[in-house]
């Protein structure tokens, strides 16, 4: 009998190895590190048009447009600076808008605090209903609002004044109001309580107790006011027709003629009228982000 022998096959071995899988904290700093770059990505897109103003306003007319553009000019102009305050009533114009700055935030900043305090800490019939009401009218475009609010200024004889820009400011607003009613919100009530068992009356509590722990949310409101007022150019453009009446932003105009427009000078002004905006961000940042926590923090 033959003997049969059975073919043998060489098996291949097969690898069971899985990819390497990343772990939570290694996903985590991926996470971190792709937020960064993004965030980076977006402060160099914003800062671009600021350092192309720097630069604008240190050349010469003549360098301004020339192609291709060059970000450091060739000769360094200081002179623009000089001549930015000089070629228009700088001095005055500036005076101007902080005038106009300066009573904004103070009308502001009292009928805000007032107005959140009574929607925050205070019981009345009816509030919930009328904070509801409030939040509406922020649905209604501004713009709407611009000729009705023209016509019964001119019939009070406002126009070329200053009080169409400073006068609105004292009746609070929607938004602010309801940042800093959240704020307000998030302060014990039992020190209401406390206060009261000692003696104060609303009044006292809101001077006494509320209003000193409400200092991050006053200088979210003057922060806000005082950059909207000092940069605002549609109210002072309807209401002032007198030069020596202009705020900075319409004095900024001065630099374009018909014919021409120089940019130079424009970007130094540009800049001067900037700096106390930045200065007021910068030296109160760490209030202003503190606030804007605590307005989301529900009590």
């Amino acid at each position: 009998m033959a003997a049969t022998s059975t073919p043998t096959t060489s098996a291949t071995p097969v690898s069971n190895a899985q990819p390497a899988r990343l772990t939570f904290r290694q996903r985590r700093r991926l996470g971190h590190l792709a937020a960064h770059l993004l965030l980076l990505a977006g402060v160099v897109l914003m800062f671009i048009p600021l350092a192309w103003t720097v630069s604008t306003s240190l050349k010469s007319p003549g360098e301004v447009f020339i192609f291709p553009p060059k970000w450091i000019p060739s000769q360094i102009v200081w002179q623009n600076y000089a001549d930015a305050v000089t070629k228009i009533p700088f001095w005055r114009y500036l005076w101007n808008t902080s005038y106009i700055t300066g009573l904004s935030i103070a009308g502001k900043v009292i009928s805000i605090m007032l107005v959140a305090f009574a929607f925050a800490r205070l019981r009345w019939w009816g509030r919930d209903f009328m904070f509801l009401l409030m939040l509406s009218t922020m649905m209604l475009p501004p713009h709407v609002t611009l000729i009705p609010q023209f016509i019964l200024f001119k019939n009070f004889g406002w126009i070329n004044t200053y009080w169409p820009l400073i006068l609105p400011n004292f009746f609070g607003g929607p938004w602010l109001t309801f940042l800093v009613r959240q704020y307000l919100m998030t302060l014990p009530r039992d020190l209401d309580d406390a206060a009261r068992i000692d003696g104060c009356s609303n009044w006292g509590v809101f001077w006494r107790i509320i209003l000193p722990l409400a200092k991050p949310a006053v200088i979210i409101v003057v922060i806000f006011v005082f950059n909207g007022t000092w940069n605002e150019f549609l109210m002072p453009l309807i209401y002032l027709h007198s030069q020596e009446k202009f705020t900075l932003a319409l004095g900024l105009r001065m630099f374009q003629g018909e014919a021409s427009t120089s940019w130079n000078l424009l970007m130094a002004a540009s800049l001067l009228t900037m700096l106390p905006v930045l200065v007021l961000f910068f030296s109160a940042q760490r209030y202003f982000m503190q606030g804007i926590v605590f307005t989301g923090v529900k009590q």
